[in-house]
This record gives C-alpha cells, sequence and structure tokens, in this order.
C-alpha cells in the first residue's frame, strides 16, 4: 500500500462482481475480470458509444484469454449489451490481462455476433503480436539466460522460469487481430452516442510497457476529468517497471518517471479509473508518491552496491517477503529497473564476473 493511500478519495466503497457492471459517469461502466495470480482482478472499461450512425459499445482493455474471463463477458453480452454490437476493443498496452480477449472480443465472442477493430499504438500491437506467436525451447533458454546472467543459481526456479517463458505468454493471449488501428501521444477519440460524445486524449507513456497509452477526457457539460490509466497510474499498488530479457540493456525507470509528470498537468480532482484498485480522485498525490517511492528505493540500492551486487541480491531488499513464481519474475525485473537507472546515470559501475553474474559497485566504494 502507498504511504499516501490514506489521502485518496474512493467514491465507489463496493467492486463490481465478474459478469456484472457499475456506472461511475453516464455511459461510462466499470466491469472486473478476475485473474489466475495475486492480483487477482483487471478493471475494463465498458463506454456507451455510436459509429456511423449505429449505438453500441467500446471497450477499453480485455481481460485474459480464459473460460471464466470469457464466460464472464457473456454474461454482459446478455445482460447489459441488449442486442447492440461492440464498436471497438481499445487496449492499453499489450500485457496479458489487458490484450488476452482482444481477438475473441474484437469477433464477437462464442456466438460471432459482430467484428470490432482493435486500438492501439504500434508498439503495444507490435510487441503483443511477436510474443502470441514466440513460444518453444528459444524463448525459454534466453528467459533462463537473462535469471542466470542477474545471479539467480536456484536450479529449480531456473526450470520454472524458462517453462514459463516457453508457455505463459501465449496461452493467456492465444491470438492477436491480423490488423489494427494505430493511435498516437495526441490523438483524439470522440467516444459516445451522438449529442453527447467524450473526447479523450491518448497520453502515451514509457517504462511499464514500450507505448502504454492512457485516455483522458477533460472537464466538459458539467462532468469532471476522468483519466483511463491503465497501469500507469494505480492507487494501491507501484506499477512494475522492469527490465526483461527481450530488453536486457533497458533502462525503463527514468522513462516511467519522466512519463508520470505529463499526469501533474492534469486537474488534481481528475476521476481515475486505474486497471487494479478502485475508481479513485487524488492523482497528484500518486504521481508525487511514485517520485518519492523510487527515490528511496534508488537510495536503497545504492547503499546496498557498497559491496558489488547482483539483481537477485537486490531482490529480498526491494520484496522482504516470499514470491511466487509470477511475482519473481517481476520483482528480478525490478530489482534490474534500479540498478540500471544507478548505472547508466553514473552511479553504480557493471562487471560481469567469471561465473558470468552481472554485478553493480557503487563507483565511490
Amino acid at each position: 500500500m502507498h504511504p499516501r493511500e490514506r489521502e485518496l478519495i474512493y467514491p465507489w466503497a463496493e467492486v463490481p462482481a465478474p459478469g456484472c457492471l457499475r456506472t461511475v459517469r453516464p455511459g461510462v461502466h466499470w466491469l472486473r475480470m478476475p485473474l489466475p495470480f495475486a492480483l487477482d482482478h483487471i478493471n475494463v472499461w465498458l463506454l456507451e458509444d455510436e459509429v456511423d450512425g449505429v449505438a453500441g459499445f467500446t471497450v477499453v482493455d480485455c481481460g485474459i484469454a480464459s473460460e471464466p474471463t470469457r464466460a464472464a463477458w457473456e454474461q454482459i453480452f446478455a445482460s447489459a449489451f441488449n442486442g447492440r454490437p461492440l464498436l471497438r476493443v481499445i487496449a492499453t498496452h499489450f500485457h496479458p490481462d489487458h490484450l488476452g480477449c482482444a481477438a475473441w472480443l474484437a469477433a464477437g465472442g462464442e456466438r460471432q455476433r459482430w467484428q470490432a477493430p482493435l486500438w492501439m499504438t504500434l508498439g503495444e500491437y507490435a510487441f503483443g503480436k511477436f510474443l502470441s506467436g514466440a513460444q518453444g525451447e528459444a524463448r525459454g533458454h534466453i528467459a533462463a539466460a537473462h535469471f542466470r546472467a542477474h545471479g539467480v543459481t536456484d536450479e529449480q526456479l531456473l526450470a520454472q522460469v524458462k517453462a514459463r517463458a516457453m508457455h505463459h505468454y501465449p496461452a493467456l493471449v492465444p491470438a492477436v487481430p491480423e490488423a489494427f488501428r494505430r493511435i498516437m501521444d495526441g490523438d483524439e477519440i470522440a467516444i459516445g452516442p451522438r449529442g453527447a460524445k467524450r473526447v479523450f486524449r491518448v497520453i502515451v507513456g514509457y517504462g511499464h510497457a514500450p507505448e502504454h497509452a492512457s485516455l483522458y477526457c477533460a472537464p466538459q457539460r458539467g462532468e469532471g476529468a476522468l483519466l483511463i490509466s491503465g497501469d500507469m497510474v494505480l492507487p494501491r499498488i507501484s506499477t512494475n517497471v522492469s527490465v526483461f530479457e527481450t530488453e536486457p540493456e533497458g533502462n525503463p525507470l527514468p522513462r516511467y518517471l519522466r512519463s508520470l509528470d505529463h499526469y501533474l498537468m492534469l486537474p488534481a480532482d481528475t476521476l481515475v479509473l486505474p486497471s487494479h484498485g478502485k475508481p479513485f480522485l487524488g492523482l497528484h498525490r500518486i504521481v508525487a508518491e511514485q517520485h518519492a517511492h523510487h527515490a528511496a528505493r534508488l537510495q536503497e540500492v545504492a547503499a546496498a552496491c557498497a559491496t558489488p551486487k547482483s539483481a537477485a541480491d537486490i531482490v529480498p531488499l526491494l520484496f522482504p517477503r516470499a514470491l511466487d513464481l509470477h511475482q519473481s519474475t517481476f520483482a528480478l525485473g525490478e530489482a534490474l529497473a534500479h540498478l540500471h537507472a544507478l548505472w547508466y546515470d553514473g552511479r553504480l559501475a557493471r562487471t560481469r564476473d567469471t561465473d558470468g553474474v552481472y554485478r553493480f559497485a557503487r563507483v565511490d566504494a
């Protein structure tokens, strides 16, 4: 939990059950889809819409491709759609809980009721398309080698990492539509029925994903500002910022922090619709908390590197608790993101020792 989490305002105390929806603004509905992880849900946002004279819905994010997710969606189609189609699917980024069900939704669910286009940034679409088809021994070897190079010596964990990399993403995102509509930073998307459309501006952020798209609607017609934030701003947990094997020399943390500052230009009383947790007010507090959180973590990591440390050495410092396999992959990636931020900033030096492990040490140590 963020230290400033108690300063946030949650307009809705209860969360919608799977297969049900809650209206947060006229024509803007909150749904939750289950996830089989410690983080057990994703919020998706169903917006009433009209395109080319056809009344229907636009959805922002999808849930993973799983039977519980599809069943929840079918319940929504039966109870809330009233025969209206899904007109477009917007995915904020490529992660499985956001993109997994996109192809199935775009094709109209089990009964293939409609054909809806997928809207994404180019980087997110391309990366999701690549990973959905990338499986097998090669993927597993690359992931295990990445973990080994950063200090993981537990052979059982390395075997689990290898097996996970071979099948995890394609199992949760078995298909990505063959075509998409590209969205870019600054684009405006009008969503809503005729005469009552909201204009959402695309805000592209970096660090959590290649080109993550949030959607911002300025105050209009007596309504306050609205931000569909995806994973870039979350109320109770920190957004994961990691270095993974697909970009092993990456430096995502400074990009993420710079991206956060764009949200300070939005009204402080913006209603934030996040991908995890509950809708909240307190956007600027969360941005300040994230900066403070990562500044403190960087300080801790730099102090720990008075003697050379691998990313695996740093994981218990940042995450002093038992971790499952899913959490361990993100924990190593986040430890490495902090080490890389300090390394690229010149505060740490990196060596690769005779055992093949990268270690980082303070330049003044």
